[in-house]
């Protein structure tokens, strides 16, 4: 290792706690300013902490892809195994990659066909229950009701009818577990199992709220077993249930489907629900933009509940929610930790240092991305990618460990934007719409609009 490299440049900070203060105050301008004064590789001191941040696209694929032994996730991530268990988000080394290997053919677009359904119905659903609101003229909390609509698609998702009956109670508790979990990681104490038994309001109430959530998924686990076979179930966790290493022969056993099963819960619905509500924004923001996907959803849709036949037609539907992925991604921070010495860029990287890829900059890195902060969905045009670096755009990370389910969450987006579309206009009520970068990049409070009805009015039926 060449220990002559110098340590990458590091912007002034406050003598004792460095940058910790805008870090907690202002995280997305520092490292936006970090890029712009210093470079691609910016070193950072939070307290006793030395984190680099590293935004070139080939300094993200090399942590990513090159060199994943060299950057662990690290005990940040441990954080959410109170609730997750030893799920795919956790895991680390030979046991992350067998449970990689089971779980990976249940998210091939082929066998995620038969969820597009799910999808639809539980939208229509929803949207429907939009309507005394509309009718009143309320607006309508956009984020609170796409979280509302994703955990209900990703828990249908998850367990098709076998949990009908505990739909509610399912997704109270989940989110009081996940707003506390969010807590959390965001806590600048470390990670230790026994500060989290100290009987404070919220350690409490994470007990509470974990107490259903385990009888109901351990519950709805046995008794699959006791149904024997899964045979051809079109449910996920039914998936994960007839899934079998090809190798080895390897299944998952009930300990182990219960904390992916709670991963998928955790990962399958805030991150989508959180990159929709941006996407309304940025519509309501940019007129010519909503009316090209007005036109396009209309003129493929016809008026009808979309199919699975018609994602491919949908171009500028989901140019519109990659280009929100590329300005509000979800997850806009990758941390991992340096097991070794190493250079970057030319830069020395401590062992033992917090190495920071953040997708939020990079995807404004000007190099790549010209005007970055305008909405311009038609750079996602297959003939307006070509000549992107791959690594310029990692919505959801890469490399190994890539999200799992990336298809699932694109596919599920693509429907929601289009019936949302095909029904309502939302407007903001003149409130002003922040960012909290905390765990996911979300929108400040609920993120009210108006909506009003659209003329045109999807059959309840699929043409």
């Amino acid at each position: 290792m060449n220990n002559s490299a110098p340590l990458p440049p590091m912007p002034p900070g406050h003598w004792l706690w460095g940058h910790l203060p805008e870090r907690t105050s202002d995280p997305l301008g520092l490292y936006l300013r970090g890029r712009a004064l210093l470079g691609d590789v910016v070193r950072f001191r939070m307290g006793p902490i030395y984190v680099e941040q590293l935004t070139h696209p080939d300094h993200v694929k090399y942590v990513l892809a090159d060199a994943p032994a060299r950057y662990t996730k690290g005990p940040i991530f441990h954080k959410t195994r109170p609730l997750v268990g030893n799920g795919l988000v956790t895991s680390e080394g030979d046991f992350w990659k067998r449970q990689r290997r089971l779980a990976q053919p249940s998210f091939h677009r082929e066998r995620l066909a038969g969820l597009a359904g799910v999808m639809t119905e539980t939208a229509a659903e929803v949207l429907e229950q939009w309507e005394p609101r509309v009718r009143a003229g309320e607006p309508v909390p956009v984020f609170t009701e796409m979280m509302r609509l994703t955990l209900q698609v990703v828990v249908r998702a998850l367990f098709g009818v076998d949990v009908a009956a505990h739909t509610k109670e399912l997704g109270e508790a989940f989110t009081t577990a996940l707003e506390i979990t969010n807590e959390r990681i965001i806590s600048p104490l470390p990670y230790k199992p026994w500060l989290y038994r100290i009987p404070t309001a919220k350690n409490l109430a994470f007990q509470r709220s974990m107490v259903p959530l385990n009888r109901i998924v351990e519950g709805i686990i046995a008794q699959r077993r006791a149904r024997g076979p899964a045979g051809e179930s079109q449910d996920l966790l039914g998936m994960l249930m007839a899934a079998r290493d090809a190798d080895t022969g390897d299944t998952f056993d009930d300990v182990q489907l219960r904390d992916e099963v709670m991963t998928l819960l955790l990962a399958g619905h805030e991150t989508t629900a959180t990159a929709l509500a941006w996407a309304f924004h940025l519509l309501e923001k940019n007129p010519e933009q909503e009316a090209l996907l007005l036109e396009e959803v209309d003129r493929v849709l016809g008026g009808r509940i979309p199919t699975l036949e018609d994602v491919p037609k949908l171009r500028y539907t989901n140019c519109v929610f990659e280009e929100t992925l590329r300005l509000y991604p979800p997850i806009w921070a990758i941390p991992r930790v340096a097991e070794e010495e190493d250079v970057v860029g030319g830069y020395r990287i401590p062992k033992g240092d917090l190495v920071l890829l953040v997708p939020y900059v990079t995807h404004r890195h000007p190099d790549f991305w010209p005007d970055p902060e305008r909405f311009e969905p038609t750079r996602f045009l297959p003939e307006n990618s070509k000549q992107r670096p791959r690594w310029a755009y990692l919505p959801y990370g890469g490399g190994q460990r890539q999200c799992i389910g990336n298809n699932f969450a694109m596919m599920e987006a693509q429907f929601i934007l289009a019936m949302v579309a095909q029904r309502f206009r939302l407007r903001g009520t003149g409130a002003p719409v922040t960012a909290d970068a905390h765990v996911t990049l979300r929108p400040h409070g609920t993120m009210p609009m108006h909506a009003t009805r659209r003329e045109k009015q999807p059959q309840l039926q699929s043409a």
